[in-house]
């Protein structure tokens, strides 16, 4: 009951203080990208070539491209990609949130609590770009808008919801051990690599199927996916979203809870 009342309180204070929160994503925004030559162009240069580079290898290259139910390689990855995107982006800049704004964890009357979703809501202003970028390709290619693409909405939640939890989880911690971050990174890597993302569920034999699907982002690249390829709502996939409800629960009430234990010593160290 009490970590409810917190979560109400927090609620509160995200509506309370939703111009301050919009202003210092804005902020954070010009500050990662409109200070070079190209400004906001490099937000999307990353994304994009690396995009471009694995459509090359596997479509063109090695021509091996996995089973993609008829639609076009590139759909398919990009689909897959743009999600996964926004989690590397909002985790990463997440997981620096508190030691990137010390000067604000100092100040008595902030809550750092809304440090981590600044920076989430920051890459998440690219994210929208590139999730309009996927709908045009999909409408040039040929494909016509549905009742399906609402789903967007739920798995963009899903995705937020996740990230927050982590994020709390790990930026309290962050402060701490400063090896945090570069354990991120690599875990990252090996999340990447391990996400159906260029490469097709299908590879893996049916008995390992779950090591793979306990990723939650597996299911969040797969949500995009079954919203504008597969054409399957998200409670078809009961067992899963079940799961991945759960976990992401678990780990957002894990998260704010170590946060809060931790946050009253975040000035002592910074």
């Amino acid at each position: 009951m009490h970590y409810i009342n917190e979560f109400k309180i927090f609620l509160l204070h995200l509506k309370d203080n939703s111009q301050l929160i919009k202003t210092l994503i804005k902020n954070d925004f010009k500050k990662q990208y409109l200070g070079s030559y190209l400004g906001l162009i490099w937000a999307f240069i990353q994304p994009i070539t690396f995009i471009a580079v694995i459509w090359f290898v596997f479509e063109v290259g090695f021509r091996a491209s996995p089973d993609t139910n008829g639609v076009p390689f590139f759909l398919w990855l990009i689909s897959g990609m743009i999600p996964w995107f926004f989690f590397v982006n909002g985790f990463s800049s997440g997981t620096n949130a508190i030691i990137d704004n010390s000067f604000l964890v100092k100040k008595v009357a902030f809550r750092t609590s809304i440090l981590p979703v600044i920076q989430i809501g920051s890459a998440f202003l690219i994210h929208i770009v590139l999730i309009l970028l996927l709908i045009l390709s999909f409408i040039l290619y040929g494909y016509s808008p549905d009742l399906y693409w609402l789903q967007i909405f739920y798995y963009l939640f899903c995705n937020i919801v996740l990230l927050i939890g982590l994020s709390w989880l790990t930026s309290s911690i962050r402060v701490f051990i400063k090896d945090i971050g570069n354990l991120i990174a690599v875990l990252i890597q090996i999340g990447f690599w391990a996400t159906p993302i260029f490469w097709s569920l299908k590879l893996v034999p049916e008995k390992y199927q779950y090591i793979i699907k306990a990723n939650p982002m597996f299911y969040v690249t797969s949500g995009f996916r079954d919203t504008f390829i597969n054409k399957i709502w998200f409670w078809e996939r009961g067992y899963e979203s079940l799961y991945f409800i759960s976990f992401t629960t678990i780990l957002f009430i894990g998260g704010a809870v170590v946060f809060r234990k931790l946050r009253p010593h975040f000035g002592d160290v910074l």
